[in-house]
């Protein structure tokens, strides 16, 4: 590691984004990248892990398995002080990892998520139907963006819909990097112990929800109560944080660019919608604070040898506008090949329900500017509230008009 006076002039982590420029990563980043693949950083508690700017090299750490996700250890770059979190197997390693994955991973295969389709496309229909009858502008986040995600995870994990107020609210406290820590440790605490008695009441009334299956885990000795809670929880987050921001900017960023958007309302292809899709995931990577990790073996990889202990990030979404992958990196091209890309992450923390995302916005893109194909943008862009104190990126609200 570097010392305290070194620390002092290296650059922070995360980094600001330019002003007008709410879709690019921050300069920092690129600046960094035009240098090499990997760079010394400083983070809030003044300790300075390694940060992977390219692509190839990040690929390369997030398949190596001498490099750990798990939180526990020594070196870890922390997102913020502890007392916001949570047990999570996304935050272990294998074999426990892989073992507490395979308890939740059926619902979200590429099959049993095309089963569910016809269902999502009733419930975007629906909240289009009632954007069209009520009054405008609208707050597309609160009237959209937020309820198609909420109902599909609902029905999923068997969570009632009519709580969604109560668990957005904690899940954005959680999620909030300036949030204090006692704050986001008492929002975690509601929801866990919210998904608690869900699961304490899944016996008396079990279904055929993802839900009811952990509490079949419990009752068979493989799971704790409290652990199946905390289950609960990282999916029902996860499951309406990510998708919600990505239809919301993924909408402000096709108004911005609406010869992209014509592409999309006018051209009726599921292939192209489904290729605009992976793009609009490449362009943006709400997911801006990076992968977390600590190198277990010393690693020589770009260059440079990253220690044993030593804390490494890598955030995606510099890595999806490397030059080196992605010719014209930061153009929006619907017609992008961008299927390569590492919104979802790489390796055996690959994100668990990119295929229900994906299918949930190939149904929103594919369906809102067809049907409102005069939306606008109710607001100037310098007026849109972005989320640069979250985790995940996107916006508080998104005032449209037709």
């Amino acid at each position: 590691m570097t010392d305290t006076a070194d620390a002092t002039e290296l650059q922070a982590f995360p980094g600001v984004r330019a002003a007008g420029c709410p879709f690019d990563p921050p300069p920092g980043l690129r600046a960094l990248q035009e240098e090499g693949p990997l760079a010394r950083v400083r983070l809030w508690d003044g300790s300075t892990p390694w940060l992977v700017t390219r692509y190839a090299e990040q690929r390369a750490l997030l398949a190596d398995r001498r490099v750990s996700a798990d939180v526990t250890r020594p070196g870890y770059p922390r997102h913020v002080p502890i007392g916001g979190g949570f047990a999570s197997f996304i935050l272990m390693d294998d074999p426990e990892h892989a073992r507490l994955r395979r308890m939740v991973q059926a619902p979200f295969t590429i099959r049993r998520v095309e089963t569910m389709r016809p269902a999502v496309q009733r419930i975007v229909d629906e909240l289009i139907d009632d954007l069209l009858a009520g009054p405008k502008p609208v707050d597309l986040v609160e009237a959209f963006a937020l309820p198609v995600p909420s109902l599909v995870i609902c029905e999923l994990l068997g969570v009632p819909y009519a709580d969604h107020a109560f668990f957005q609210d904690a899940s954005k406290t959680v999620i909030r990097r300036d949030a204090p820590p006692e704050e986001r440790a008492a929002a975690a605490a509601r929801l866990t112990d919210y998904l608690d008695g869900l699961v304490g009441d899944k016996p008396a009334h079990p279904s055929g929800d993802l839900l009811s299956r952990l509490t079949a885990r419990v009752e068979s000795g493989e799971l704790t109560r409290r652990e199946a809670a905390q289950m609960g929880v990282l999916l029902l987050i996860a499951g309406h944080e990510t998708t919600a921001n990505m239809i919301a900017l993924g909408t402000l960023v096709l108004l911005r660019n609406p010869a992209e958007l014509a592409l999309l309302r006018d051209g009726g292809d599921p292939e192209l919608v489904a290729g605009a899709v992976e793009e609009l995931l490449r362009h943006l990577t709400i997911t801006h604070s990076g992968r977390r990790r600590v190198a277990l073996e010393d690693i020589e990889i770009g260059g440079q040898v990253i220690r044993a202990g030593e804390g490494i990030i890598m955030p995606n979404d510099i890595a999806n506008r490397d030059p080196g992958a992605f010719p014209d990196p930061d153009r929006l091209d619907v017609r992008r090949d961008a299927r390569r890309h590492i919104a979802f992450g790489f390796g055996v923390h690959q994100c668990l329900g990119q295929s229900l995302a994906r299918m949930e916005l190939q149904v929103v893109y594919g369906t809102l500017y067809r049907r409102v194909p005069t939306l606008r943008l109710a607001a100037d862009l310098g007026d849109v509230p972005f989320k640069h104190d979250g985790q995940v990126y996107g916006v508080y609200e998104l005032p449209v008009t037709w």
